[in-house]
């Protein structure tokens, strides 16, 4: 059973920020001679995350905002006493972004038939950044015949 790897960039914004990602990962599906499988999507840092949802513009500020609120950034959090870490230099203040991490998926596993993602009709896969801007990559494996 073939498997193919791909590294995909997002550039992101500052702040909780959603990407879709659905056209990358299917682009990387047409590119490769697997028809029938499965595709991995993995967020590799430990302040994004991913999620299987609508695309709907409205949604997203609503999701933005209830993830805002599960764990506000102004709360108090042991992990921000920098001073008490040994941290490089740039380290940011962002334990809520860790935590809202948690609350949501580091990977997705999605079927891949007849060379298409098997999505439902409002089905996306979205990539959230949570401690922005910075430059991510989102590791995808594509396997199957």
């Amino acid at each position: 059973m073939p498997i193919i790897n791909k590294l995909i960039e997002i550039e992101t914004k500052p702040g909780i920020n959603i990407h879709n990602i659905t056209q990358q990962i299917q682009e990387f599906i047409d590119s490769a001679s697997i028809k029938n499988g499965q595709a991995l999507v993995f967020s590799r840092h430990t302040t994004t995350a991913l999620a299987i949802n609508e695309n709907e513009v409205r949604l997203l500020e609503d999701v933005r905002v209830f993830l805002q609120k599960l764990a506000p950034e102004s709360d108090r959090y042991l992990h921000n006493d920098l001073h008490l870490r040994d941290v490089p230099e740039d380290e940011p203040i962002n334990a809520h972004s860790h935590l809202i991490a948690m609350m949501l998926n580091t990977s997705e596993t999605i079927p891949v038939v007849d060379g298409k993602l098997a999505l439902g009709t409002w089905q996306s896969v979205l990539f959230f950044e949570l401690d922005g801007p910075r430059k991510r990559t989102v590791f995808i494996q594509i396997s199957g015949e």
